[in-house]
């Protein structure tokens, strides 16, 4: 069941086309990748999301029912831009903006002490935002964006300005929000990050949709038929590939030998039957692509493309 949905979602900004009949669905409890280059136009989605602005033409659903106002009490937002005053106190703040999202003064102190504890920065309530790092302030900007227990969160960038360790301990709140019923979608650069805890994605690029599914069913849509081999060649006779096998690149580490081999139209059980006789098989797997060079694979074809019809 989807929690949200863009429907043909079209804005123009002056002589800037922002979204192009952009459609997107978002499931219930799942973490949806809202991925493009820089000026692709996801900030614009995201601002119609939280209403900050509206759709040219489209409609925009929250729960199977057109969005409206007073859905943003159900939506949390962490702009990728912070947004703290830097001459309040943090704990001030934090209680400031807790009460923006509609909870009580008693319920917002509860509430920040557990997330101040579990986060280790009690002794932050009283410092002034100015004195905080830049990663700092974002972990206080996390905490009072989840706060009110949204039904819908919108992360953008959330791991900018953090550490390795900071980084980890967001993603399993990230994690751990979901599995608790919270619907995340996570808009981000970081393919790696994409990979580790999205559920489906949209690209967007120049104000298009070029590319939407879940992970796993787009990275194994986008093989091409490609086996790494690491082997052992003790009797110096090397791989024997059979017609219709194509070496694309050896290297050597410790001892053992790496090959890249495109299949094209046969299996990999022929490979192997093939490769068995002659060498010693050290490990032997499927190349499939990462989040990463789809990502710029499919950016590039369309800048291409349009760069060629523009010509």
């Amino acid at each position: 069941m989807e929690i949200f949905k863009a429907e043909n979602i079209t804005k123009r900004f002056a002589t800037h086309l922002a979204l192009d009949d952009v459609s997107i669905s978002v499931r219930e409890n799942s973490i949806f990748g809202l991925l493009g280059p820089n000026g692709a136009g996801k900030t614009t989605l995201i601002r119609m999301i939280t209403q900050i602005t509206a759709p040219d033409s489209g409609n925009l659903f929250f729960h199977g029912r057109k969005l409206i106002p007073a859905d943003t009490e159900k939506i949390g937002y962490l702009p990728e831009e912070r947004g703290l005053y830097k001459k309040m106190e943090v704990g001030e703040q934090a209680l400031y903006l807790a009460q923006l999202k509609g909870l009580s003064r008693k319920d917002a102190l509860a509430k920040l002490k557990y997330w101040f504890e579990k986060f280790e920065i009690e002794s932050w309530w009283k410092k002034k935002v100015e004195e905080l790092s830049k990663g700092m302030a974002q972990k206080v900007q996390f905490i009072v964006t989840i706060l009110h227990e949204p039904e819908l969160l919108i992360l953008d960038e959330p791991f900018s300005g953090f550490d390795p360790i900071n980084t980890n301990i967001i993603k399993e709140e990230i994690l751990r929000l979901k599995k608790n019923g919270t619907t995340i979608i996570f808009s981000t650069h970081n393919m790696g990050s994409v990979e580790e805890l999205c559920d489906d994605i949209a690209l967007i690029n120049q104000s298009q949709k070029i590319l939407d599914g879940s992970v796993s069913e787009i990275r194994s849509a986008y093989k091409n038929n490609i086996w790494e081999v690491a082997y052992l060649d003790q009797s110096g006779s090397g791989l024997q590939l059979p017609e219709g096998f194509d070496l694309l690149a050896t290297e050597e580490e410790d001892g053992k030998k790496m090959a890249r081999v495109k299949i094209g139209n046969h299996n990999s059980n022929e490979l192997l039957s093939a490769l068995i006789p002659h060498v010693s098989i050290v490990s032997f797997k499927e190349e499939i692509p990462t989040m990463n060079d789809i990502f710029i694979q499919k950016v590039n074809e369309m800048n291409a493309s349009k760069k060629l019809a523009n010509a």
